[in-house]
């Protein structure tokens, strides 16, 4: 195309050319770059892998917050900022309200460390959420999604709750039914929005969450605990205490990249 041009000519067209595509590079990263996480707000780079930020634990239904005490305490003596955020109504009441007290915990975690994102890890119910909270802008705040145990498509005990016993299932109870509206809005489309990096780790053997792949999460790294020592019988009220889980939720938030356990790790796990 420059055949016809002087050299001289040529090398202004180069010239030309080399600043368009400086110019061009850099709208693209202006507008391809995230914007900057302050406390409350949204961030101008992903969440860095290698500087994590405080945890915060979400309760399931009934949100009874013993059991991931035990989990937010060895958290700590690790080293990390973690919390145990209390949801309204016991856990029972609108999960969108539970997902708004998610959202001011996170504010607050922020606002308090001056860190640029959060971990969150929800139990049960708790990781449902969540992915809510998640959902509705809070991706934008999160380094790391940790799941445990979350029907994130409904549990059948759920819908036998609804039919048999309506008056004995909340709301709560009737958004965690496999044919509820919430989750079939969760799960339309893309189940894990960009920003975190999304785990999901579950046992084959629960009773709670049927079938126990509801815990399935599309477009998460997918553990089961069965993966890493086959032998686990951990049932759905365990994994928060279980010192296998414990391990597999310290390696999931450690700094880089979200990591794929197996049975190599389970004796390692065990030993706490």
């Amino acid at each position: 195309m420059f055949a016809g041009l002087s050299p001289a000519r040529r090398r202004l067209v180069l010239a030309v050319l080399a600043v368009l595509v400086v110019a061009v590079a850099g709208i693209a990263a202006a507008v391809v770059v995230p914007r900057l996480n302050g406390p409350g707000g949204t961030r101008t780079a992903p969440a860095a892998e290698q500087t994590p930020g405080p945890v915060l634990l979400v309760p399931g239904y009934g949100g009874s917050t013993t059991s991931l005490q035990v989990l937010a305490d060895r958290l700590t003596a690790t080293g990390r900022d973690a919390t145990v955020v209390p949801v309204p109504d016991g856990g029972t009441g609108d999960i969108a309200a539970s997902a708004e007290a998610l959202g001011e915990a996170v504010d607050d975690a922020l606002a308090r460390t001056g860190a640029g994102s959060v971990d969150v890890v929800g139990y049960s119910a708790g990781g449902v959420i969540a992915r809510l909270w998640a959902a509705d802008g809070g991706a934008d705040q999160a380094r790391r999604v940790v799941t445990l145990g979350s029907p994130h498509h409904g549990t059948t005990l759920a819908d036998l709750a609804a039919g048999v016993l309506p008056a004995e299932c909340p709301q709560a109870c009737q958004q965690l039914t496999t044919g509820s509206e919430l989750l079939a809005r969760l799960n339309a489309g893309d189940e894990t929005p960009d920003g975190p990096d999304w785990v999901s780790v579950w046992s084959t053997v629960d009773q709670t969450v049927t079938p126990p792949d509801s815990a399935d999460l599309a477009g998460a790294l997918d553990l089961t605990v069965q993966s890493v020592c086959a032998d686990s019988t951990v049932a759905h009220g365990q994994l928060p205490t279980d010192a296998v889980v414990q391990g597999i939720v310290l390696a999931e938030l450690a700094a880089g990249p979200p990591v794929q356990l197996g049975p190599d790790d389970c004796a390692r796990l065990r030993q706490g």
